[in-house]
């Protein structure tokens, strides 16, 4: 992939006009629209699309994936409610776009990616190094980083069958998912909010994800 790295005065006048349009489609939370304004998404993609970069909408990355519509990055963003220090669990690091806006709005990011192309990517991918914490790992959402946690948040960037369990276990009581599942064709948003007994279950608007598939892909 060629990536840019100058963040010009263009590139940051185009930022702020998309998260002129999400708060307008309705994002409230500043914290959020600070880290969207701030990262630039056009480090995410292939230079090719630099011109492009700031339109909402999703957009390919490689091996089946796609860099998630911004939009989408600040509505999954502002439903699990980032306190500073928060410890959060990402399922599907991607372009690692959603892990830097998370890691802007002061989270502690610890994400997993499936695809080892895209695992690699990342590992040499100059901008992230600045994230120090930013952790990345090659393995199978599905099952986490048992060892990691207890997690305060968890954020699934694919379209999930179920709430996979074993990602529930390594909550905090009190912890939050944020997830989107199966609904026939499209993908409902859910949060999910740990309890000391079972967990409390919120029903959001519809979405189109990716797949959340097991195992790993090297």
């Amino acid at each position: 992939m060629r990536r840019s790295t100058e963040d010009t005065y263009k590139h940051k006048g185009l930022r702020k006009k998309l998260v002129d349009g999400i708060r307008a489609k309705g994002i409230k939370d500043e914290n959020v629209l600070n880290a969207i304004n701030t990262v630039p998404r056009h480090f995410f993609m292939d230079s090719a699309f630099d011109d492009v970069a700031y339109v909402d909408k999703a957009f390919p990355i490689g091996e089946g994936q796609t860099i998630s519509q911004p939009y989408t990055v600040a509505y999954q963003s502002e439903l699990l409610q980032i306190q500073k220090g928060d410890k959060v669990l990402e399922i599907g690091t991607g372009s690692a776009y959603q892990a830097v806006v998370l890691a802007a709005m002061g989270a502690k990011v610890f994400t997993i990616e499936r695809q080892k192309k895209l695992y690699d990517e990342n590992t040499r991918f100059a901008y992230l190094k600045q994230y120090r914490f930013i952790k990345t790992f090659f393995g199978d959402g599905f099952k986490g980083l048992p060892t990691y946690g207890p997690f305060d948040k968890v954020i699934v960037t694919a379209a999930a069958p179920e709430i996979p369990p074993r990602l529930i276990e390594q909550m905090k009581v009190g912890g939050k998912m944020v997830i989107p599942v199966n609904v026939g064709e499209v993908q409902q948003m859910r949060r999910v909010t740990k309890l000391e007994e079972g967990m409390d279950i919120e029903y959001f608007d519809n979405f189109s994800f990716v797949p959340m598939l097991e195992g790993k892909n090297s």
